[in-house]
């Protein structure tokens, strides 16, 4: 079940400061996206290939699907035809093969890099170093099925406000620096349940919600 009180006030405020709301329905089932899609919502993020395959098979085919979680590069071709936007991208062999699948089916896909700005080591992402080389890379002429589009963060899970702060202000100035080199970043992912508030003060222009939205996962079989 929804909360729909929630939604709404958070839709309003995203609404309010051009912010895109991605809700994330990964372990929810189809019905409890179909009730906040019959409410307007048209951007759903999930992070398992298996669920996200299942569940657009059943929903409107006007739905913004979202990769958001560790894509393996032997699952790209399952979701490659639908996907709207991929998030997590942290290495230029997952980049290479969404490249490859994309051209198979003349399509363009949408991507964001995935940058590791928390402390905790048990997240994925790329450092500024590795960040550099792919951006070289996609100025080349070899991945002409990608367009990155911008970058994406998750912040270190702590109640430390100013941590946060700082991971995000990081990610934002990256960012802003990206963009004196001629890469044209306009989607920056970051924010969550905890902590999206503090992201959309700190530059985000798009945002991953689930619990807020949807209540707790209990990570059983949708």
């Amino acid at each position: 079940m929804i909360n729909i009180k929630a939604y709404k006030n958070l839709s309003a405020t995203c609404n309010e400061k051009n912010v895109t709301l991605v809700a994330v329905s990964k372990t929810k089932p189809a019905s409890a996206i179909l009730e906040l899609y019959n409410l307007g919502q048209r951007d759903f993020g999930e992070n398992y290939v298996q669920e996200l395959i299942e569940k657009e098979k059943q929903l409107p085919k006007d739905i913004s699907w979202h990769f958001i979680g560790h894509l393996q590069t032997n699952k790209v071709k399952q979701i490659i035809s639908f996907v709207h936007l991929i998030h997590g991208i942290d290495s230029l062999k997952l980049l290479k093969e969404i490249n490859k699948q994309s051209e198979k089916i003349n399509k363009i896909t949408n991507c964001l890099l995935q940058v590791h700005i928390a402390q905790e080591e048990t997240k994925f992402g790329l450092d500024e170093n590795e960040l550099n080389e792919i951006i070289q890379q996609c100025d080349s002429s070899s991945l002409k099925n990608i367009n990155v589009c911008g970058l994406m963060g998750m912040a270190t899970n702590t109640d430390d406000e100013n941590q946060i702060r700082k991971e995000f202000h990081y990610l934002k100035s990256l960012q802003t620096k990206l963009s004196t080199v001629n890469f044209q970043s306009s989607i920056l992912s970051m924010g969550m349940t905890a902590d999206y508030k503090i992201a959309i003060e700190e530059g985000s222009n798009m945002i991953r919600v689930g619990s807020l939205i949807f209540g707790n996962r209990n990570y059983k079989p949708v």
